[in-house]
């Protein structure tokens, strides 16, 4: 096991395994921390801990210091400087006539080098513009192009449930997502109530689907044939939080059918066993081919 202190760089982003230094750290404390880019501004998430050596990759990079007043100043002035750099970045994008959308922008810790974020149709030559915003801010530029989700992410926004999407304030990496994991948990195969602001599959489709898989395991598929107290009949659907079936059980005599919602344990199948008809939401439109990630 390896002493580390987790440090994040935005609020909800991925947390980075720092060494700790002699100073004590608290969590929500501001530090200055050695990266690959240079010395950054984070906060402490994890004042103290210890993970497997293999979840690292060696030599960890140090926590320099606890962040100083003037530490925290920079960061401010930085954040204050933000607005100003996207204006003039619009500017020359449009000057250039460039197809691009600008997201965001970051001003490197020491305030030598400024990042912008931007998405497009298609690959972008904007060495021009690099020039161009090199000859504006006077330091280092560079530009990043970003997929639609992590555009999302960069901007935030409120996801159809009403709150702030997750991969913006929650979420410290993006995970994958399939149409599986819908079919799984038995929602709507509709792009649009399963898609979320960026036009992809929703991330949170991802948070029980490891329950439903489970217990969908061992429930009979719609359309196959069970024993139940009242008789056989063919399951039309489940509902794998009550654990119930719901089963048309056809009364020949009469030449009605009635519907029953029976208690899982109550009925009597074979294990695996393939449903009479297939089900409908196997053919998948073309239409939501198109949103898979």
């Amino acid at each position: 096991m390896v002493k580390v202190t987790g440090v994040t760089f935005k609020q909800g982003g991925k947390v980075y395994y720092f060494a700790p230094g002699k100073e004590r750290y608290e969590k929500g404390m501001g530090v200055v921390v050695e990266t690959s880019r240079g010395h950054e501004y984070g906060t402490v998430v994890l004042p103290y801990g210890e993970v497997e050596e293999n979840k690292i990759i060696s030599p960890l990079k140090p926590v320099v210091r606890i962040a100083t007043a003037r530490d925290r100043e920079n960061v401010k002035r930085n954040i204050e400087r933000k607005p100003e750099a996207m204006r003039i970045a619009q500017e020359k994008i449009e000057k250039r006539k460039l197809d691009m959308k600008l997201i965001d922008c970051e001003f490197a810790f020491d305030g030598g080098k400024v990042a912008f974020y931007f998405s497009a149709p298609q690959r972008v030559d904007f060495k021009e513009l690099v020039k161009d915003l090199s000859s504006a801010f006077k330091m280092r530029v560079e530009l990043w192009q970003v997929g639609i989700r992590d555009e999302i992410k960069l901007l935030g926004g409120i996801a159809p449930c009403g709150r702030e999407c997750c991969c913006s304030s929650c979420m410290p990496e993006i995970k994958k997502v399939s149409i599986k994991m819908a079919k799984t948990q038995g929602l709507s195969l509709n792009p649009g109530k399963i898609s979320g602001l960026c036009g992809r599959l929703m991330c949170c489709l991802g948070y029980e689907n490891d329950y439903y898989a489970e217990a969908g395991r061992k429930f009979p598929k719609p359309g196959t044939e069970v024993g139940t107290p009242d008789g056989k009949g063919t399951v039309v659907n489940i509902n794998m939080l009550k654990m119930q079936v719901r089963v048309k059980i056809e009364d020949k005599d009469k030449d009605i059918f009635t519907y029953h919602d029976y208690a899982l344990e109550d009925l009597k199948f074979k294990r695996g066993a393939k449903p009479e008809r297939e089900d409908a939401d196997e053919n998948i439109s073309g239409e939501l081919k198109e949103i898979l990630d």
